[in-house]
Parts: structure tokens; sequence; C-alpha cells
């Protein structure tokens, strides 16, 4: 009786074995050229992916640049007027010293 259930076990093993080894079908050259198809679609998508965040961070950097550049220039303009109006303030306080 031992012998027959240690069969019955051991031929229950072998078989869940043998079906698990077989369940993936064996590949054929439609399958592996849609895998393929899928993969080189996969890799365009993400080389698009990386040149537009690569496009992104250029247009960042220019336009940094250019407000870099505008907040300069307002800087300057801003300081120029306050030169002129030191000027004219000293002007006013001669005039008013010559009168």
């Amino acid at each position: 009786m031992n012998k027959l259930i240690a069969a019955l076990v051991a031929g229950l093993f072998s078989l869940s074995a043998f079906a698990a080894a077989h369940t993936a079908a064996p590949a054929t050259k439609a399958d592996v050229n849609a895998e393929a198809k899928v993969e080189k679609a996969d890799a365009k998508a993400q080389e698009k992916i990386t040149k537009a965040k690569a496009d992104e961070k250029v247009e960042v950097t220019k336009a940094d640049a250019k407000a870099a550049k505008h907040e300069a220039k307002a800087h300057a303009k801003a300081h120029k007027k306050v030169a002129e109006a030191k000027k004219d303030a000293n002007e006013t306080k001669v005039d008013a010293v010559k009168k």
C-alpha cells in the first residue's frame, strides 16, 4: 500500500512538473516579429521622451538667460533714473544756495 501511495504521489509530482514546463507555447516567427516591433516602438517612444526633455531644458535655459538679460536692463535703467534724480536734487540744492 505504501508503494502504491508513493507511486501515485511521484506520478502526481512528475505530471505537475511536466505540465508546468510545457505551458508556454513555442514562439512562432509572427510572435517574435510582433515582440520585436513592440520593443522597437518602445525604444522610439523613449527616445522621443528623452529628446523632448532635452529640448525643454534648452528652452528653460534660454528663457532664464533672456529673463536675466531683461532684469539686468531693468536694473541699469532704474540705476540711471536714480542717478538722474540725485543729479537733479543736487542741482536744486545748488540753485537754492545761489538764491
